[in-house]
């Protein structure tokens, strides 16, 4: 049975890092990444819980307004489930791990999320905007705090 309890939100800093840090890899950046994954030593943690918060709504079962899910709903469901389930057992054998998960999420996001006409940096930036966005909601800036966005 699938863990449906709800994520966390992430707070600004750790979307922030973690997509610092896959922009770093991206860009094959080997020190910047080194210098990212060194300043945050949950990055694999981190790097797990973003490809949740991408792969689980692009793989998963339509609401009940887009009709009855065929075969192939249902596979896709389940293969994001083992994709982000793998990634979460990979995070946890250490700091070393970030890489490897850090590529995995960009090789979904390339070959899921980037159409014909896009570089998979854009796609990331698209994807960082909208985490970013969704931690500060979840955690507004104190008053007389200045906001990043």
């Amino acid at each position: 049975m699938p863990d449906t309890t709800p994520l966390a939100p992430m707070t600004p800093h750790a979307a922030i890092s973690a997509f610092n840090y896959l922009r770093a890899v991206q860009a094959d950046d080997v020190d910047a990444a080194r210098e990212f994954a060194g300043a945050e030593p949950r990055m694999p943690d981190l790097l797990a819980d973003v490809a949740t918060r991408i792969v689980v709504p692009v793989t998963a079962l339509p609401g009940a307004d887009a009709g009855e899910p065929c075969e192939d709903t249902f596979a896709l469901e389940a293969l994001g489930r083992v994709f982000v389930t793998s990634l979460r057992i990979w995070a946890r054998s250490g700091p070393d791990a970030a890489q490897g998960i850090a590529r995995a999420v960009i090789d979904f996001a390339a070959q899921f999320l980037t159409e014909d006409h896009e570089d998979v940096a854009d796609t990331l930036r698209q994807l960082e905007a909208v985490g970013v966005g969704q931690a500060l909601d979840a955690h507004p800036v104190p008053a007389g705090a200045h906001q990043v966005r």
